[in-house]
């Protein structure tokens, strides 16, 4: 039994991007056939982006935008060139969003993190995600298959129905929540049924802390994290080495500056961006609103592509301040507005029965001048006057947080 799903997740991380950055330029070429890319990347030449700098001065598109994108041109905004009836199954997710899952053999590209978790072709997998309307059920079905396995379509809930699936077909692996395995494991104590037959579980869609991580791993069961969205499908898995995820092949991840599309310092939190290689139904520079942070060097399992921490939060810190908005996008236009600043930090109070601002800024040139200069910057991109904290450069937390509302 091999220890990797195939010898591309332990090649040379040079010759990884060599080959995703060969293929991005026809991607590109595929994504402008479509009407909303080609707007949004008119004058730009596919055969000159072949490097993460060239790929960094692409628009980002926002997955905030999609609902609203998606209604104005049903049901794919105007972002997919092929028919809806070329693909295999179509789906929506709350905004709502359409998503459509392609033809081809592991479409989300779920079969190595399933492998990665321990699951092996022959095994029989209680897959509890929902197959109603919303992908999440096929993903993790379809993942399953393509590695070999044998499917339970359970979906969530009914957890006496369940059980007799369980003591009858005797399946080794769960894929859900890890919330419902443990509402599973719970009533099967409870009433006496036996789902000893599960060993391990590859667990997605929700928060797995420390201690459920712990509650499981106690119930015989070896569980790993697995973090995905229903656009892209599998986008980064744990692996044995249990030292952060492992980005998935046949994607491009960047991690950038919130309200930006531009990447920030190596370590440093900021929201993942992904670009997709699917040139059927491409993604081009997708912000997903979600913050993580790179970590250096490869896994200790062998596997060579970039690591990240998961999921470290919400980037989209969006909030209202006397009746206005103010968005991580302006924050980051006043950093462009003075090269010698580090990390931004805007503190929303309350003061009295006021809203009140304060803008932290890192920078080793404090003087009285940057201070109004900065104050000037704040007022006349939010509309609205705040204080300026001047501080020294490592002062303000590695987090990702431009915005904190603090009411």
């Amino acid at each position: 039994m091999t220890a990797h799903y195939d010898a591309r997740e332990t090649r040379e991380q040079a010759a990884r991007e060599a080959d995703l950055f060969s293929r991005l330029p026809e991607v590109l070429r595929a994504a402008m056939a479509a009407p909303a890319y080609a707007e949004r990347l008119r004058g730009i030449d596919p055969a000159a982006v072949t490097s993460r700098a060239a790929l960094a001065g692409l628009p980002v598109l926002r997955k905030s935008e999609l609902p609203a994108l998606h209604k104005a041109s049903a049901p794919f905004g105007g972002f997919v060139a092929a028919a809806p009836g070329s693909f295999a199954r179509l789906f929506t997710s709350p905004g709502p969003i359409f998503e459509p899952e392609g033809r081809q053999a592991d479409p989300w590209r779920g079969a190595r993190a399933l492998f990665a978790a321990g699951f092996r072709p022959d095994d029989i997998v209680l897959n509890t995600f929902s197959y109603h309307l919303t992908p999440g059920g096929f993903i993790f079905d379809a993942s399953a298959r393509a590695l070999g396995c044998a499917v339970i379509p359970a979906g969530p809930g009914n957890t006496e129905q369940q059980f007799e699936l369980i003591e009858a077909y005797r399946p080794v692996g769960y894929s859900g929540t890890p919330d419902f395995l443990k509402i599973l494991l719970d009533a099967a104590t409870s009433s006496g049924r036996d789902v000893s037959s599960i060993k391990r579980a590859l667990v997605s869609g929700a928060a797995f802390p420390p201690s459920l991580q712990a509650e499981i791993k106690a119930r015989g069961i070896d569980a790993y994290q697995a973090f995905g969205t229903a656009d892209l499908g599998l986008i980064a898995f744990d692996t044995e080495a249990r030292e952060g995820m492992v980005v998935n092949e046949d994607l491009i991840l960047e991690i950038v500056k919130p309200g930006t599309g531009d990447p920030v310092a190596s370590g440093d939190v900021g929201e993942i961006v992904v670009t997709s290689l699917d040139p059927h139904h491409p993604w081009i520079r997708l912000a997903l609103g979600d913050l993580t942070a790179a970590l250096p060097g490869p896994s200790t399992c062998g596997r060579t592509n970039m690591r990240i921490k998961g999921w470290m939060g919400r980037a989209d810190q969006t909030t209202k301040v006397k009746g206005m908005f103010i968005r991580p996008e302006q924050i980051a236009e006043i950093g462009k507005r003075h090269s010698e600043l580090g990390r931004l930090r805007l503190v929303v109070t309350r003061q009295g029965e006021s809203d009140a601002m304060t803008l932290k800024v890192e920078t080793a040139a404090a003087s009285e001048a940057l201070h109004e200069e900065i104050a000037s910057s704040l007022r006349a991109v939010t509309k609205l006057g705040g204080a300026v904290e001047l501080v020294s450069p490592g002062m303000l937390p590695n987090d990702g947080k431009v915005i904190a509302d603090e009411r």
